[in-house]
């Protein structure tokens, strides 16, 4: 399918990403912000799911995320171990936007989704601060970089460095361009089962290799869904993934979050009935292949982008871009 003007999760109008990274003595983590849009995300919700692959993962907020099927924060990825962290950020910045909350109306719902770096960083150290996860926010833009940056400094995926990719597609509805734009923190896949576009394997595998790694999959899109519909789009990230070369393996946490920008809940509406736009069912594989492609090229831009790393106790991750007979 056609890719957007940036290739990037941004051509969803509205959307901005920010990163704060740590590459100090034997830290390589950070934090991701994906923000929805440039208002009062509390205030302003937009229709929102989320769909497990497998659940090997310490995540917070996707139930109610699933219950209510709205985002009310932005979504902040970072390690596994900096959860709770980067949670109570997210409420500090949406209590300071909106004084009511938890007392003249609902708490909030923070959503922070992670990966395991601890590879490559000391993730005992808890590093990362509220400070780090608003730093993220605050560098929030259209343009933002991929690859060991933010929370995928410290990344691995199929044996490689890893980290943030980004791809996006674009179609015509009824006359209309939307898009749909896919993120990617890539910590996933065993050593050797990376499979290029081309369909060259990429790597050696070990004897009995298992998959511990994890992989987050953000979806943005400006196509009128309503939750089932979204759920179902999101759900095809895995498409993407297994052609990249992984199945999901027992130890690894592997979940899609989207989001669109058409539809959105007001907190304060007064009225009974909310108006809603619905895509015509018969054109949901528009955006079924559109996640699948965008969330494959992502994998492949987060692989691409991120050079050969060396982190904690010397453990080093070979950048892609740096593999024997990855050219000719």
């Amino acid at each position: 399918m056609p890719i957007g003007a940036r290739n990037s999760i941004t051509d969803v109008a509205g959307v901005a990403v920010g990163h704060c990274t740590l590459t100090e003595g034997d830290l390589r983590t950070g934090v991701t912000a994906v923000v929805p849009h440039g208002g009062n995300v509390f205030r302003d919700k937009p229709l929102a799911a989320a769909d497990v692959l497998n659940g090997f993962g310490k995540s917070v907020g996707l139930m109610q995320v699933e219950e209510l099927g709205q985002l009310e924060t932005p979504i902040l990825l970072t390690n596994t171990l900096s959860v709770g962290t980067c949670s109570t950020a997210l409420v500090r910045r949406a209590i300071a936007a909106n004084p009511d909350i938890g007392r003249r109306t609902s708490t909030v719902n923070p959503v922070v989704c992670e990966c395991n770096d601890g590879h490559l960083n000391d993730i005992q150290a808890l590093a990362v601060t509220e400070a780090h996860a608003f730093a993220a926010l605050d560098a929030a833009g259209p343009e933002f970089a991929a690859g060991a940056v933010g929370a995928g400094a410290g990344m691995s995926c199929f044996g490689f460095k890893g980290g943030i990719g980004t791809s996006s597609r674009r179609m015509t509805l009824d006359g209309a361009e939307y898009h749909v734009g896919v993120l990617v923190l890539a910590n996933f896949g065993r050593a050797g089962d990376l499979r290029l576009p081309d369909g060259r394997r990429m790597g050696v595998a070990g004897p009995m290799a298992t998959e511990r790694g994890s992989v987050i999959v953000v979806v943005a899109t400006d196509i009128p869904l309503e939750h089932r519909q979204l759920r179902r789009v999101i759900r095809r990230a895995g498409a993407g993934l297994a052609w990249a070369g992984s199945f999901w393996g027992n130890g690894s946490g592997d979940l899609a979050i989207g989001f669109t920008t058409a539809n959105r809940i007001d907190h304060d509406g007064k009225g009974d009935i909310a108006p809603l736009r619905v895509l015509n069912e018969n054109r949901i594989d528009l955006p079924f292949l559109a996640v699948a492609e965008a969330t494959q090229e992502a994998v492949m831009d987060a692989l691409a982008a991120a050079p050969t790393t060396v982190g904690r106790a010397g453990h080093r991750r070979l950048g892609l871009r740096d593999a024997p007979g990855l050219r000719g």
